[in-house]
């Protein structure tokens, strides 16, 4: 029988604790809301792109914007707050304890407080600290609704598995910690902005109470700085990269542990079991990955249309009526086929991994849980001040990098001036092609998250990366900044979102009292 690496010991141990079921009153909502909710909710995430582990925080993010402008009282939000994200099915039925209304409620109004607190002791800016605030409290009230984040444990482990093989020789053990922290997170737990400064938040505040909120407020002003250092320090792509291309295993194994939790000890004194129970994982995760795409391109398609294409669609058709006396249809056509077309081809060519695969992530694993020097890739060892290179080469890489740019954006123009396409419509199709060509690159990485391939260059990749990354780079800035200034998710957060959430909770109470009635007669 093999023996499990040390740490390997004490990562099965903490998946072996079992949790107690918890048998309080819980909160139940009419089943018809919630369809009608959820129906709501999954649009309104649709238009807004983002990672499914991060929408749930986003959401009551975007409710304690809504309520807290009507009021400043934790219980008052905390009620329906909850009852929101019930509606929405982000939680089961009679899933969460009616007494969590209360912590909730309890947190919301001390930070709250502290927000106060650290307006009156700094010059911060109002926007900026209330920003910080509402990603720290949503991920505070998300730790509370949902305890025990599947992510962590693993997340450490990793860390700790990978703590000694990275080295930044010109800076300090501490940073290149954080700057593990930090990829891991990203990485393996896709934890967005708002999660990583509340992750890192609690690392340095603890968790917050009464006795410490003038502690924090003074200090806050120098942890903001401190943090932002860390999400802007130029090694973190190297870094996160090195652990992304690393993760697969470790995905495979926490399914194996979750699914076997009971009966750990008997998988892991028995090879063929284990094996077996790895193999499955992987053939689990396979399946489940053209659901996943499936989800995302819809999603996106909505993303696109909805919060982007109608505006641009009104614009070029007024443009035309105004310039050339009426609507040019086959440009509409063409920037309105366009996006699906492509999400269709992303779709198309989704690939299952095969058993080699399989087999390579099972060796991974063997050797992640039963070897003290797991056979990972490379140590990995970097320099936070470039090496000195020679500055005519690097003007040369940057007119190349910049040709590409002309060649791939030139290219474009150049085929729809041939079809007599107007400049506008051309923008305008070159603004899509942008954005969907990122969002496309994105769904692509998912659908092939789970392959575990060499980094070799291929004359595709150079390829790929000469033609096509120009139009990526631009749509990742384009998709970002466009998400921040979305007219249309205004007009739903603030004006379609609160009268449909106050028609719900009518109907809701309308149907609990006519159900009164109809005990009534029994």
């Amino acid at each position: 029988m093999r023996t499990l690496s040390k740490l390997s010991q004490i990562l099965i141990s903490s998946y072996s604790r079992q949790h107690l079921p918890n048998l309080e009153n819980k909160i139940s909502v009419n089943p018809v809301v919630a369809e009608l909710a959820s129906w709501y909710e999954k649009f309104r995430t649709a238009m807004d792109y983002r990672e499914d582990e991060v929408i749930l925080r986003s959401a009551i993010e975007r409710i304690l914007k809504r309520r807290l402008l009507f009021s400043n009282d934790g219980l008052t939000v905390a009620a329906p707050l909850i009852r929101e994200l019930v509606w929405a099915r982000y939680f089961p039925d009679l899933t969460v304890p009616e007494t969590q209304v209360q912590k909730v409620a309890h947190t919301i109004d001390l930070f709250l407080r502290l927000e106060k607190e650290i307006n009156r002791e700094h010059r911060i800016g109002a926007n900026i600290v209330n920003e910080w605030i509402l990603h720290i409290l949503s991920s505070e009230i998300e730790d509370i609704l949902k305890p025990g984040n599947r992510k962590d444990l693993m997340a450490n482990f990793i860390f700790q598995l990978f703590k000694d093989r990275i080295e930044i020789t010109d800076d300090t053990r501490e940073v290149k910690d954080i700057q593990l922290y930090i990829a891991v997170r990203r990485a393996y737990a896709n934890d967005d902005l708002a999660l990583l400064r509340y992750r890192l938040f609690k690392q340095y505040f603890g968790a917050v109470s009464g006795h410490n909120i003038e502690k924090i407020s003074d200090q806050f002003l120098n942890a903001i700085k401190h943090f932002e250092t860390h999400f802007k320090y130029p090694l973190k792509d190297k870094i996160y990269n090195y652990i992304n291309d690393q993760k697969v295993p470790f995905l495979i194994l926490d399914d194996v542990l979750r699914k076997n939790q009971a009966q750990l000890s008997q998988l892991f004194s028995d090879e063929d079991s284990l094996n077996v129970a790895i193999l499955e994982a992987c053939n689990n995760r396979y399946k489940a990955i053209k659901g996943k795409v499936g989800r995302a391109i819809v999603r996106s398609v909505v993303f696109i249309f909805v919060t982007k294409a109608l505006f641009a669609l009104f614009v070029e058709g007024v443009f035309e009526r105004a310039f050339y006396g009426g609507i040019i249809w086959s440009s509409i056509a063409l920037n309105t086929l366009t996006p699906p077309i492509l999400m269709i081809l992303v779709g198309l060519s989704i690939q299952t991994p095969g058993k080699e695969n399989s087999y390579r992530i099972m060796g991974k694993i063997n050797s992640i849980l039963f070897e003290e020097d797991a056979q990972l890739n490379g140590p990995l060892t970097l320099r936070k001040k470039p090496a000195k290179t020679d500055p005519i080469l690097d003007a040369l890489f940057l007119i190349l990098w910049f040709a590409t740019f002309a060649l791939s954006f030139g290219a474009i123009i150049f085929i729809l001036s041939k079809f007599q396409v107007n400049p506008l419509s051309q923008a305008i199709f070159i603004f899509f092609l942008a954005i969907v060509s990122f969002i496309s690159y994105r769904v692509n990485k998912t659908a092939h998250m789970y392959i575990l391939r060499d980094k070799k260059e291929s004359l595709y990749t150079i390829a790929f990366d000469f033609f096509f990354m120009p139009f990526i780079q631009v749509g990742r800035k384009l998709t970002s900044a466009v998400s921040q200034l979305n007219i249309f998710l205004f007009i739903f957060d603030f004006i379609i979102e609160t009268p449909f959430k106050g028609i719900v909770a009518f109907f809701e109470q309308w149907l609990l009292f006519l159900r009164t009635q109809r005990e009534k007669l029994d």
